[in-house]
């Protein structure tokens, strides 16, 4: 078969990007043995090529997927649980049921061999599984509720209890001794129980991992390709090298490019598990920066913001909680490629600077050669380091007080410093050419290291807003931000109870009010024999009472306190 391009098959619980093809959904385009089956591809017209590139496409894809998939959420949020749990039950079983027999049909693939399928699907096999215990769970916790044996508990209150744990943290007094903390809880990450993400954040954080491990898949599937393409080619060159007796020409040009094919082979593969665990760091670090964040918004703290972000704008806002998730994962996506090219091409300087010389017998010329480059920057460091000591030794006033870290910044010996100047403008000139050089090289690296990162900028100060990713993460803070607010939820909370019991009450007495028959009841009568209650067993009370004039008689506290001697 034909080599086909990836494409996108629609999966229960992530969009997982397939690089096989089969001719029907039954059928299986691999024998049992693992070799293809030749097939013939038709060809794409001109008008079919723009019209699958075109973004009106990619949305009616996307709405597709989200078709395919509403029915798994419509039965997680339906009020009528006992109905929508078996629905959804059923639909994932048909999902889980499909997608295992897809893999039994078409268990291997061409690029990874053996279990290419099973590796392509247990994320969505694991995904429906989780589906199915939820659903199951909650049949159960429906039914009983049913038939009467549980009480239905309200699902999520309006104040939740994290939320009210923060508040009364907030009004608690600080105590005076901090406890210690641990290493992890310094230099990781502490756990805050007054703190809960929201499911947005745990769900787009759990699928990142998944399009990330399908993401790496889908690349060492190309990669075992283009392997076998330099290995047909390599084969080539060495049949050449051979017809040619080893004294053509180009014998040392080829030999040098095949010497460059295996170090960049090997460089790709080495650096795939440290470009995956930059990413997979980077997404802990997102959470991390999450909470961060929104405990300084909570506290109105708004300064680690760029100014323009001060008061964004209130529908772009709403716009950018809509594409955060989206735009995590393909940010996360890309990082991960651009870092590994990164990381590769770091991996060939290093081969073909330190580890290659060493292998050819060569590490004598490499010393030196390091020598002569190190030799130069080392100078230049030493000089800069010098002008800074020579600054701070003659050209600086003594420090005013013994306690000061640093002396005042006031000149001494203006001539001296001016000649000090005028002698190092020529070379600082020289000097900034290649500061000017290590700028542009330091802002790539730190760009391409940090691609991945939407919860930080990657441009300079002043030109933030141009950067989608980080408009994007400040809009879906301040979202967040006005409506988790712990104080203001609090605070609505309230207002919400007290207006409920006001209603209940004023219900109450119009209830009173209609009633044909029966005693009616004062509050305020009920109030004052409670008062004569309590007077009466506790007559030491009376005394303590301030008399009004004109307000019954002064005989009954001391019929009270005569009761009481004897």
């Amino acid at each position: 078969m034909a080599p086909v391009p990836a494409r996108w098959t629609w999966n229960s619980s992530s969009i997982i990007p397939s690089s096989r093809h089969c001719s029907s959904f039954w059928s299986c385009p691999f024998s049992k043995d693992g070799s293809t089956v030749d097939r013939e591809m038709t060809r794409l017209t001109s008008w079919g090529t723009t019209l699958e590139s075109s973004s009106f496409v990619l949305l009616i894809g996307g709405i597709e997927v989200g078709l395919s998939h509403f029915p798994f959420f419509a039965c997680l949020s339906s009020e009528f649980r006992l109905v929508s749990s078996i629905l959804g039950f059923s639909y994932s079983l048909i999902w889980f049921a499909v997608t295992i027999l897809h893999i039994t049909q078409c268990p291997h693939g061409r690029f990874l061999g053996r279990f290419e399928t099973i590796m392509f699907n247990w994320p969505s096999l694991l995904c429906l599984s989780f589906l199915l215990g939820r659903f199951l769970y909650m049949f159960v916790k429906s039914l009983r509720v049913r038939l009467g044996w549980e009480l239905q508990t309200e699902e999520k209150p309006f104040l939740e209890i994290h939320q009210a744990e923060h508040v009364k943290q907030l009004l608690r007094k600080p105590p005076l001794h901090e406890k210690k903390k641990s290493w992890f809880q310094t230099r990781i990450y502490e756990w805050d129980p007054c703190f809960q993400f929201p499911s947005r954040m745990i769900g787009t954080t759990v699928l990142a991992f998944i399009c990330l491990y399908l993401f790496i898949v889908m690349e060492f599937s190309v990669f075992m390709y283009v392997r076998d393409q330099l290995d047909v080619f390599e084969s080539e060159l060495e049949s050449y090298i051979t017809s040619m007796n080893q004294t053509g020409p180009l014998t040392t040009v080829i030999l040098q490019v095949k010497e460059m094919m295996n170090v960049s082979k090997g460089v790709w593969v080495v650096t795939i598990l440290p470009a995956s665990l930059t990413c997979v760091s980077y997404l802990f670090h997102i959470l991390a920066c999450y909470r961060k964040h929104m405990k300084r918004l909570w506290a109105g703290n708004k300064y680690f913001l760029p100014l323009k972000f001060h008061n964004p704008s209130s529908s772009q806002c709403v716009v950018a909680i809509a594409r955060y998730s989206g735009w995590q994962i393909a940010y996360i996506l890309w990082g991960y490629f651009i870092i590994h090219v990164m990381q590769s091409l770091c991996g060939m300087v290093i081969m073909y600077s330190l580890v290659l010389p060493v292998v050819h017998s060569q590490g004598l010329e490499m010393l030196r050669g390091l020598g002569i480059g190190i030799l130069p920057i080392s100078i230049v460091l030493g000089l800069m380091i010098l002008q800074v000591w020579i600054a701070s030794s003659f050209f600086l006033q003594p420090k005013i007080g013994a306690a000061d870290k640093q002396k005042p910044l006031a000149l001494n010996n203006r001539k001296a410093f001016h000649n000090f100047n005028y002698f190092l403008f020529f070379y600082n000139v020289l000097l900034g050419l290649g500061a000017c050089l290590s700028r542009l090289l330091i802002s790539c690296v730190l760009g391409t290291w940090l691609i991945a990162r939407i919860d930080r900028t990657i441009m300079q100060n002043g030109y933030e807003g141009v950067d989608m990713g980080f408009s994007a993460w400040i809009g879906m803070l301040y979202v967040d931000h006005y409506h988790t607010n712990p104080m203001l939820v609090s605070f609505c909370h309230i207002l919400i109870t007290s207006h409920r019991e006001r209603k209940l009450q004023q219900a109450v007495k119009y209830e009173y009010l209609n009633q044909s028959a029966g005693p009616r009841i004062s509050a305020r009568s009920r109030t004052r024999w409670l008062l004569l209650q309590t007077l009466i067993n506790n007559p030491r009370l009376v005394m303590l009472r301030k008399s009004k004039p004109g307000h019954g008689s002064r005989e009954f506290p001391q019929i009270l306190l005569t009761g009481s001697e004897s």
